[in-house]
């Protein structure tokens, strides 16, 4: 079979990208991950809501290499007045699960509360698989329990983990182009 300088052009880009790839790919170093979280009523007390009108927002960011784990978390006026301030988890959104952080312990019961902590491997798992949820408290969900605005905490995917995605899909579409040429 004759490869033509097309042929050749293309089986080289396909080596390339694979070889690229797999490079990005093993030569993983240590990564700090970004999540967020969009925090209000409606996800509160199991997902029936709880009427607040409250809503808040988080950024926060994991260190792999360190296990630190920090946040910035703001909310608006509560309805009732603020009791504790959590993290909980692992749980997907709507269910309930067990204190993680009481970040209203270690940065305070006051917007904005901004603070860090290290967490174990498996909490940081858990995190990154967005099965954590802030949960904030006040004296109105004394009935429910649940806290009076709620949010999950999600991945922000990594620029380096798109890219490596990216070379991916070139090679694999480049080789596939090739075997039809």
């Amino acid at each position: 079979m004759r490869l033509n300088n097309l042929g050749l052009l293309a089986a080289g880009v396909c080596v390339a990208t694979f070889a690229l790839g797999t490079i990005l790919a093993t030569n993983a170093t240590a990564d700090v991950f970004t999540l967020i979280s969009s925090i209000d009523e409606a996800q509160a007390n199991e997902g029936n809501g709880t009427g607040s009108a409250a809503t808040g927002s988080a950024t926060a960011t994991y260190d792999d290499a360190t296990g630190e784990f920090a946040w910035n978390i703001q909310w608006t006026p509560l309805e009732g007045n603020i009791t504790v301030a959590h993290f909980h988890g692992p749980a997907a959104p709507g269910a309930n699960a067990g204190v993680q952080v009481n970040f209203g312990a270690i940065s305070g019961l006051t917007s904005p509360s901004a603070g860090s902590t290290n967490i174990t491997a498996q909490q940081a798992n858990d995190l990154l698989g967005g099965l954590w949820y802030i949960n904030i408290h006040s004296d109105r969900d004394a009935v429910t329990m649940g806290g009076e605005i709620r949010g999950q905490v999600l991945l922000i995917p990594e620029p380096a983990t798109l890219v490596t995605f990216a070379v991916m899909l070139l090679g694999t579409a480049t080789c596939r182009w090739r075997r039809r040429q």
